[in-house]
C-alpha cells in the first residue's frame, strides 16, 4: 500500500491515533474487507502487532467486524468516524462544563477566594497590572472586566475582532444593559459589519478610523493590545486612572473628529 507518509502522519493527529492504528485503519478503507493477513500486508505492521490493533480499532469504532468465517474486518466510513469524534468531544465538554460548574460552590473553592483576595487587597491599585499573551487570556480577562464594571466602559476595537468576540461576550453586554452601565464603542474596518454587530448585539457601534484596540472600564482600568498579529495577540492590563483617563480623552477626540 503506497500511502505518502505526511498522509500517515496528519491523519494521525487529525483523529487521535498511533502510528498503527492509523496504518492499519488505511489499508483497512483502501482493501474495503480485509483479513489480519491482508492488513497486515498492506499496512506494513507485523502480523503478531495487527491482531492487537485491529481489535483496539474495533473498540475504538474505526473498525468492524465481518460476521462469518475466515474473520474479516471493516474499516468504518471516515465521515462516521468524524460525527461520531465530534459528538464525544461536545459530550465530554458538557461534562467538563458541569463538573466545573460544581467547584464554585465547595468549600476548598471559597478557600481559594479567599486566598486571592488575602494576597490582592494589600497591594495598591496601581501596582495590579499585567502583560497578557494569547487570544483566549485576553478575551477573559476582558470579559472579566467588563462584568465587574459599575458605570461605564469603553470600547475600541475592529469589526473583525468584536465579530470574533460577539459570541462570547453576548450575554455579558446584556447584562451590563440591564444594570444600566453605559456603553461607549466604536470599531474600524468593514461598515456592513459594523452594521450587522449594532444590530446583533444591540449596541451602538460608531465607525471609526483609529488603528487601535483597546478597552476602558470606569476610566479606571484599561486592556490595550500591542500586537496586531492575530496569531501571537499581546496585550497590557493596567489599573491606573490617571492613564485611563487619558485614552479615555483621545477616544472622545477620535469619535467627534
Amino acid at each position: 500500500m503506497l500511502i505518502k507518509q505526511e498522509l500517515i502522519t496528519k491523519v494521525k493527529d487529525y483523529f487521535d491515533l498511533n502510528i498503527y492504528e492509523t496504518k492499519v485503519w488505511l489499508a483497512l478503507l483502501s482493501k474495503g474487507i480485509a483479513s489480519a493477513g491482508e492488513v497486515a500486508t498492506l499496512s506494513g505492521v507485523p502480523r503478531s502487532r495487527t491482531y492487537d490493533v485491529l481489535e483496539t480499532l474495533e473498540k475504538k469504532g474505526f473498525a468492524l467486524i465481518k460476521i462469518g468465517k475466515p474473520v474479516k474486518y471493516i474499516g468504518v466510513k471516515p465521515n462516521m468516524i468524524l460525527e461520531k469524534l465530534k459528538k464525544n468531544v461536545m459530550k465530554d465538554a458538557g461534562d467538563r462544563i458541569e463538573d466545573l460548574s460544581k467547584i464554585k460552590e465547595t468549600e476548598e473553592f471559597s478557600k481559594l477566594e479567599e486566598l486571592y483576595k488575602g494576597s490582592i487587597l494589600p497591594e495598591k491599585r496601581e501596582n495590579l497590572s499585567a502583560s497578557l499573551k494569547g487570544k483566549s487570556n485576553i478575551s477573559n480577562q476582558i470579559k472579566e472586566l467588563l462584568e465587574n464594571a459599575e458605570k461605564e466602559i469603553v470600547i475600541c476595537t475592529d469589526a473583525e475582532d468584536m465579530n470574533s468576540k460577539s459570541r462570547v461576550f453576548a450575554q455579558t453586554f446584556e447584562r451590563l444593559k440591564k444594570a444600566s452601565i453605559k456603553i461607549k464603542a466604536a470599531l474600524s474596518g468593514d461598515e456592513k459589519l459594523i452594521n450587522e454587530l449594532s444590530k446583533k448585539l444591540d449596541i451602538k457601534f460608531k465607525r471609526i478610523n483609529l488603528d487601535a484596540k483597546f478597552f476602558i472600564v470606569d476610566k479606571k482600568e484599561i486592556l490595550f493590545y500591542v500586537s496586531k498579529n492575530p496569531e501571537d495577540e499581546v496585550a497590557i492590563w493596567l489599573n491606573s486612572e490617571f492613564f485611563s483617563q487619558a485614552f479615555a480623552g483621545l477616544f472622545e477626540k477620535a469619535i467627534k473628529e
